[in-house]
């Protein structure tokens, strides 16, 4: 490749990557901090943080406590997310990604010793090198290694945490989150590029040890801690219109009419026996069973611009998880849950449910999950600047192992609807979501019917 070859593939690097900054609906904020090594740029650093604090409302499910006390609702100020990104190149054939931060800090929760809040475990969240093998109009491939964030199975799972359509992720898109992988990431290796329209990634890692204390069932799944078997896991989609670039793994969630995309996937992950139970035989000795974990999902991403003149945009995304974990398992999670344990006082006979404390629900699981987001940014009025985007979440999730005392079966079910009040697109927006979220933490009682409960968050959001 010639020198003058060589500069044109920089500059069109530097433009895909700069389009992570001006897709977010900023002029303001231009290619961001960028430090040229070179005077024509091809040699460059550049450095993105951002924080996400919310200002929290929630109504806890029954039984939640602090420390023995009823806590029957709370009101609380917490770090959602802190990061920051560098990314470097000195050549268009190499590249070095360097992620870290903390998250999900309150008062009570994300601390250290894990009794309080204080001083977060600051840890990496991406460490990878990666290497251009082919660079063809048709067909790109890339070559990369480490701590990564190329997820299979969804759009959703290499998700950008800077340009949420809602307040945050639905975090089942992260299916292993924190069990075999770390905050969404493994150790492994990866290619991803394009053909033609489209877009792949596709990986096999290294599951994370898990279930140290050994906790083994004989009708529920759980992760096993022997398992050491790679993980292999990939996700494609077919891209209509605009393509998006895949410089960083980090999926846009909206583009606030910047583009005009319409994506079709599919995804995957398998880790062979990566589940286990024990199986009581005749003899009274007890034996294992290994289950393989196999997930797969299908969706939809549309992002368009209706009317450019008004600035008028509508986003859209949709998708369907069919999940295997091993017999019955179900995952109940809170994020930056405000309460645990259970409460003192609880009436007579109610067996309280205690991982669904706080603001905990059945979120992961064997079975469905669909889940889909709509939104629509409305017309410039008060300001250039300022922009209002409603939206609405919904999800609804079939678990098989999620039963009360009396062997029925119960569906999951949450709404979620806000809006983003834009300043200056996603690089500074205020965001405002309402939830209702179904509270388990009486699965165990006889009678069991679901009440639902409110969360409302405030959510301040910068990143340069």
């Amino acid at each position: 490749m010639n020198l003058t070859k060589l500069k044109l593939v920089a500059v069109g690097l530097l433009l895909a990557v700069t389009q992570l900054s001006r897709a977010q609906g900023s002029e303001l904020y231009g290619s961001g901090i960028k430090f040229k090594l070179n005077e024509d740029g091809s040699k460059y650093m550049r450095f993105i943080t951002w924080n996400q604090v919310w200002a929290r409302y929630n109504q806890n499910n029954q039984g939640s406590a602090r420390q023995g006390v009823n806590q029957n609702e709370t009101f609380d100020i917490g770090v959602r997310r802190s990061r920051f990104l560098f990314l470097t190149q000195i050549s268009p054939r190499f590249l070095i990604v360097f992620h870290a931060g903390i998250n999900n800090q309150s008062s009570y929760s994300g601390g250290l010793a894990t009794t309080d809040g204080k001083k977060p475990q600051l840890f990496i969240h991406d460490l990878w090198n990666e290497y251009k093998l082919i660079d063809k109009p048709k067909f790109k491939l890339d070559l990369g290694a480490g701590l990564h964030y190329w997820n299979g199975v969804s759009r959703m799972s290499s998700a950008s945490t800077l340009n949420f359509l809602a307040y945050d992720a639905p975090i089942f898109n992260w299916p292993n989150i924190d069990a075999t992988d770390q905050f969404a990431r493994y150790i492994g290796m990866y290619v991803k590029g394009k053909l033609g329209k489209i877009d792949y990634r596709f990986n096999v890692s290294e599951p994370f040890a898990t279930n140290t204390a050994k906790t083994i069932s004989t009708t529920t799944a759980n992760y096993s801690p022997r398992n050491t078997h790679k993980i292999f896991a990939g996700y494609a989609s077919y891209q209509f219109f605009d393509q998006e670039a895949n410089v960083l793994p980090y999926t846009v969630g909206t583009y606030l009419g910047s583009k005009k995309v319409f994506n079709i996937g599919a995804g995957f992950l398998h880790n062979k026996e990566a589940m286990w139970t024990k199986k009581t035989q005749w003899s009274g000795t007890d034996s294992l069973t290994f289950h393989d974990q196999n997930l797969f999902a299908v969706d939809m991403f549309l992002d368009m611009p209706i009317n450019k003149d008004k600035g008028t945009a509508v986003t859209a995304y949709v998708v369907d998880y069919i999940n295997d974990f091993g017999p019955n398992y179900v995952r109940a999670i809170g994020i930056m849950n405000p309460a645990s344990g259970n409460a003192s006082g609880v009436a007579a006979g109610t067996a309280v449910t205690s991982s669904y404390r706080g603001n905990a629900i059945p979120m992961i699981g064997t079975g469905n999950t669909l889940y889909g987001q709509v939104g629509f940014l409305l017309p410039k009025s008060i300001s250039s600047k300022f922009r209002l985007q409603p939206y609405a979440a919904y999800t609804h999730s079939s678990f098989d192992g999620l039963k009360d005392a009396e062997g029925d079966k119960h569906s999951v079910s949450v709404i979620d609807a806000g809006a983003n009040m834009l300043l200056e697109g996603h690089h500074a927006k205020i965001t405002l979501n309402y939830r209702r979220r179904p509270d388990f933490s009486q699965l165990n009682t006889a009678n069991f019917n679901v009440n639902y409960k409110p969360e409302l968050t405030l959510q301040f959001q910068v990143y340069l």
